[in-house]
């Protein structure tokens, strides 16, 4: 017979590691949360630096920029569109002409904020382009 020593682990170790991988997930989880939050933010960045560059494409073409995102054949991704929706406001009446491009945070992103760029490079807010 064999003596009375068991196999395994005791509740208390099974506990002790339960309450590590706790703290461990607490503390990475935020900055897994912040790291998806600025991937997003630099897509819609790429997308809002391709509207700026059509245009001034159009403008080239037309003397005037594009009144819609349609105007310069553009439609958001879906993955940025999942997180942002783009605003486009041109005047051509100023001189010289202007537009201002903004990305609306939505759902998960919108703790985020906006982002704006307008035809003069002017990117907003600066922070957040860095």
């Amino acid at each position: 017979m064999k003596s009375g020593r068991q196999n395994g682990f005791t509740l208390i170790e099974l506990m002790i590691t339960v309450v590590i991988i706790g703290i461990l997930a607490s503390i990475a989880y935020p900055s897994y949360t912040q790291y998806v939050i600025r991937g997003h933010r630099a897509a819609a960045q790429a997308q809002m630096m391709d509207i700026a560059n059509r245009q001034q494409q159009f403008f080239l073409a037309n003397r005037s920029y594009a009144s819609t995102l349609g105007d310069i054949s553009y439609s958001l991704p879906p993955e940025v569109g999942a997180k942002y929706t783009a605003g486009l406001v041109a005047n051509n009446v100023a001189t010289p002409p202007n537009f201002t491009i903004t990305f609306t945070a939505t759902g998960s992103q919108a703790s985020d904020g906006n982002l704006t760029l307008n035809s003069e490079g002017v990117k907003g807010p600066a922070a957040k382009w860095k």
